[in-house]
């Protein structure tokens, strides 16, 4: 990767997140005895949202006896756990980032996890240095359907697209950084296994494993 300028989506990027947030609707729903096919099926949907999103559906799914602000509390608190203690850094992540840093490459993160939960998590595994800022869809109003994170983003580093890349672990945050033409970098996560080939041709590059880029 040759430019100066690079966002970094957080959960299944750089972290390994994605099981934990795999069973947050899960784990969100259990406290309310709800549990089974109808449950499953109701997390699967909310796998785009965001989390103030999610808790909205939910909540409204289910017609759920509490706000849609308790609801989106009950989650925060739960992820907020995991951010804080149990979610791990992929294998080979910080020594990348220091090679880019070194190189001169401007970093950021774009993701659609809170910011509090990025800045906790980042700190906690020592990464948060590598970052000059972190911007959450949660604060944009929008999902990463919409360019508005990355947009915002090269905004911020006054920086055209096309010398900024973007990676990401999702097809549809691919797609949607390539259409507003910054270079993608497709990063492999188990949880797009099913779509990894066609992210890997369509994006610009592709890193399967950090520790082989060491």
């Amino acid at each position: 990767m040759d430019k100066p300028f690079a966002i970094f989506d957080l959960d299944g990027t750089l972290v390994d997140s994605m099981p934990f947030w795999d069973r947050l609707g899960l784990d969100f729903l259990d406290l309310h005895g709800i549990s089974g096919s109808e449950a499953e099926n109701a997390v699967l949907q909310t796998a785009r949202m965001t989390l103030p999103r999610s808790a909205v559906y939910l909540r409204e799914r289910f017609s759920l006896p509490i706000t849609a602000e308790a609801a989106e509390a009950e989650l925060n608190a739960v992820m907020s756990q995991y951010y804080r203690s149990s979610i791990p850094a992929k294998p080979g992540v910080h020594a990348y980032l220091e090679r880019l840093r070194h190189c001169g490459v401007r970093l950021c993160v774009a993701s659609a996890t809170g910011h509090t939960l990025i800045s906790d998590c980042l700190k906690r595994l020592g990464l948060a240095d590598c970052f000059e800022f972190l911007l959450s869809c949660e604060d944009l109003g929008a999902g990463k359907e919409s360019p508005e994170i990355y947009l915002q983003a090269a905004s911020r580093f006054g920086a055209q697209p096309a010398h900024i890349a973007v990676y990401e672990d999702a097809l549809y945050a691919l797609e949607t950084a390539k259409r507003a033409g910054f270079y993608t970098v497709a990063v492999w996560d188990k949880s797009a296994i099913h779509q990894w080939e066609l992210m890997r041709c369509m994006a610009d590059e592709a890193i399967f494993d950090w520790l082989r880029l060491r």
